[in-house]
């Protein structure tokens, strides 16, 4: 089991540049990925997300790539026409405000889009072979944090599901006391009413369609089947998290019919405990992959 938080950084240095890789996640319903890579390396982001993909199957994951090169050759060159054009529109804008000095600054004008340009090296499996070792290492380290807090999940779910499964023992153990309760009252009721007048197959009709109102037999089945599945995705499969929140609504569905039914503080106090124990696990589920 994998929680869908989690967190990895890798950083390596080398005689010609130090590489930093950090993933880090959240919860999400789907897999979402939002990669940052440095803009002449776009055409990398593909191998990074399928990379990724094989570890997280849901979950918004947030990668960042950095790349800090010592001594790398490039070709800086200006556009003077650009740089011209740039210069007179600043002046004019200058003259139109009123201000008296219209020297436009250096650093303003290098800064404009397009005056000057870096042609550098930007081949992509030259990167990619800086990038790779890093990122695995990174990627290795978010696993591992993932399944460490997921292993800490799935022990706070078996015991929930303990819980669970104790509350439907006791419910099983409880039903035949809730068909004799329920049989005597009705047969008191009768009693109280008609007295030695009263028709015993008539109060057997009552009887069962009493029994067949408020009995949980077929709920306690159905709670049952529900709990053993649950354990079964906890125990096989690697990402629950969507079958578990489906199987809740279908445990707690048991547990509240069972509780409409209801009669006897005892079993009421029980149902208290289990719907508890369902919300834990819904709550707990919604960091599970």
């Amino acid at each position: 089991m994998t929680s869908m938080t989690g967190y990895g950084y890798c950083e390596q240095t080398s005689e010609t540049a130090k590489v930093s890789v950090e993933i880090k996640s959240w919860n999400a319903r789907f897999l979402d990925v939002n990669i940052g890579l440095p803009p002449y390396l776009g055409q990398l982001e593909r191998r990074v997300r399928d990379l990724l993909a094989k570890h997280a199957a849901r979950g918004k994951v947030d990668v960042s790539v950095r790349i800090k090169e010592t001594g790398f050759s490039a070709a800086v060159s200006c556009d003077t026409g650009l740089a011209k054009a740039y210069a007179a529109a600043i002046a004019e804008a200058a003259l139109a405000a009123g201000l008296s000095d219209t020297a436009v600054p250096l650093e303003l004008l290098v800064s404009q889009d397009g005056v000057l340009t870096v042609d550098r090296d930007t081949d992509p499996e030259r990167y990619w072979n800086m990038i790779a070792p890093v990122f695995e290492a990174a990627l290795e380290s978010f696993c591992a944090d993932r399944r460490r807090e997921g292993e800490n999940l799935c022990r706070d779910l078996l015991a929930a599901l303990d819980v669970l499964e104790r509350a439907a023992a006791f419910f099983t153990d409880w039903q035949p006391r809730m068909e004799e309760m329920f049989k005597k009252q009705l047969a008191e009721r009768f009693a109280e009413i008609c007295g030695d007048a009263a028709d015993p197959q008539r109060v057997m009709q009552e009887t069962a369609a009493m029994l067949v109102k408020y009995t949980i037999n077929e709920e306690i089945v159905r709670l049952k089947s529900h709990l053993q599945a649950l354990r079964s995705e906890l125990a096989e499969n690697p990402a629950p998290g969507r079958k578990i929140d489906f199987l809740c609504q279908e445990i707690n569905r048991e547990i509240n019919t069972i509780g409409s039914k209801n009669q006897f503080a005892e079993v009421g106090q029980m149902v208290v405990e289990a719907k508890n124990a369902v919300e834990n696990i819904r709550e707990q589920a919604r960091n599970i992959e």
